[in-house]
Order: structure tokens, then sequence, then C-alpha cells
């Protein structure tokens, strides 16, 4: 960041995402391979359209609550197609089954056309991550308790940007 080179942007809804992601995407599609997206977290993958949201307090007297969350759109492939289409574009598979977890993130990779995707399992996410590529994986682990793996992963996504760029 003091650099001047890694954009970090805070938000607090879906919609302010959204909002962000397209503003800055459009934004970074000027810049063309020298772009690249770390689209850390998954924001999430339900919410509370705003036409169901409560206008007033909730009473408890009601009874019980009940909420229907509606499925946040999928707009990876907004990003790679529409707004940043030459960006380099990292996305992360969270799963809590391993078994799954390699596959989930080649499906990502192609569904949503991303460079790289991060799988990490919610058991060892501070640990350890694999780096899924087309056609290849590279496991991504702290050696102990100093080690950093968030560096370990920016090292790695340079290196691979700087040859994409090439």
């Amino acid at each position: 960041m003091e650099g001047g080179s890694l954009l970090k942007l805070q938000f607090t809804t879906i919609f302010e995402y959204l909002q962000l992601l397209r503003m800055v995407a459009t934004s970074v599609s000027t810049v063309g391979q020298r772009g690249m997206f770390y689209l850390a977290a998954a924001v999430s993958d339900f919410y509370v359209p705003w036409d169901s949201m409560a206008k007033h307090k909730i009473q408890s007297a009601g009874g019980p609550l009940e909420m229907r969350l509606s499925q946040v759109p999928k707009m990876l492939s907004v990003l790679r197609d529409q707004w940043a289409p030459l960006a380099f574009c990292v996305s992360f598979k969270l799963e809590t089954n391993s078994d799954i977890l390699v596959q989930k993130a080649n499906m990502a990779l192609n569904k949503y056309k991303m460079n790289i995707v991060v799988a990490n399992l919610l058991a060892t996410y501070k640990d350890q991550v694999i780096i899924v590529t087309n056609g290849a994986r590279n496991t991504v682990r702290t050696r102990n308790s100093d080690d950093d793996l968030e560096e370990q992963i920016i090292k790695l996504l340079a290196q691979k940007h700087s040859k994409y760029i090439c």
C-alpha cells in the first residue's frame, strides 16, 4: 500500500462491495494485463434484499422471526468478461471438506476464467493453501508459528503475475 500498488477497499454491505468492484474494475481495465485483482474473501453467499429489509425495529412480540435470504450474484464472470478482461485475477475457494476442495477450485478456475484460485480449508486456512492454476497445484504452508502465510502467497502471486505480463 505504501508503494501505491495495492488498493485495499473496505465495505459494509454487499451493495457497497458490488459498486466498488465495478468502479475499480472499469478503472483498472485501462492498464490491461498489469492490473491484478486479489479477491481475498467471499463477501457472502447470501444477503437480505433491500425490499425485504425491515423498515422499523422488529418487534419481539410478533413471535418467531423468519428470514429469507437471496443468493449473492456471482460477479467474477462479469469482472472477467466485461469490466477488466485482461487483468490478472485471483480468487479464493474455502471449503470444509478436503475431498472436494481441489475439484471445486478447478471448477471456479474454469467457470470464472480466473488465473489462479487459492484453495483453502476452514480448519487450516491460516497454515496451508493450495494455489491452483491451469494444469498445476502448489501447496503453500507455514513452517513455524512466526511464518506469515499471506506473505508467501503474495510472493508467489507476484511472480505469477509478472510472468503473465511478459
